[in-house]
């Protein structure tokens, strides 16, 4: 694996930035070209929340590699994350822009739709962290930064469950989503105190 680490460490930021990025302009020229299908605007919709939570498991995958496997992506964490707020933004976009328009049905659709409403709560959370994902911020809120970037854990969860409540019918793909993020969230968990805190639960 330190192998493997020192060829991480010759790749620039810059690279990762460029190659994430570059799904999203590809997908708006293949929705303007009818290579979308029928419904453009929905798959557009969808190919941008779904690069989205890819990005996000990724992110969430950083920690558990470097602990587990010895992986270490941390140089990347901050890109990963700023592509991440960038997909989601462009979702965002595309319903409000391209798919609803008028302003009046965007606020009664948050209010009345449960699963917009969950989409738009991962949303605001994810909001504050891609503001602060600078160096200044860093420097500027020092350990509340570290704090701050925790935000990340239940926008992940309801950005999850937006899928899931979206998705038409039973569905795998959404599930197989939430259960990663879960997953990645719960090796973050420190077994011991968590088995510690069971056993004085059931003495209880």
């Amino acid at each position: 694996m330190q192998r493997v680490n020192q060829i991480i460490r010759r790749i620039p930021v810059w690279l990762v930035y460029l190659m994430g990025a570059a799904p999203a302009p590809w997908l708006f020229y293949q929705g303007l070209t009818g290579g979308l299908g029928v419904d453009p605007i929905e798959a557009l919709e969808h190919r941008y929340g779904e690069l989205a939570l890819q990005l996000l498991i990724v992110v969430l995958a950083v920690s558990p590699l470097r602990k587990f496997l010895g992986l270490n992506l941390l140089k990347f964490r901050r890109a990963l994350g700023v592509l991440t707020f960038a997909y989601v933004a462009l979702h965002l976009l595309v319903w409000l822009v391209l798919d609803v328009q008028i302003p009046s049905q965007i606020w009664a659709d948050i209010l009345k739709r449960p699963y917009i409403t969950v989409g738009m709560a991962a949303f605001v959370l994810m909001l504050p962290l891609a503001i602060t994902s600078n160096n200044l911020s860093v420097r500027k809120l020092g350990p509340r930064w570290r704090s701050l970037q925790r935000l990340v854990f239940p926008a992940a969860i309801l950005g999850g469950l937006h899928y899931v409540m979206l998705a038409k019918g039973f569905q795998i793909e959404p599930l197989v989503y939430l259960s990663l993020i879960v997953g990645l969230l719960l090796l973050r968990v420190p077994f011991p105190s968590l088995l510690t805190r069971l056993r004085q639960a059931d003495s209880a």
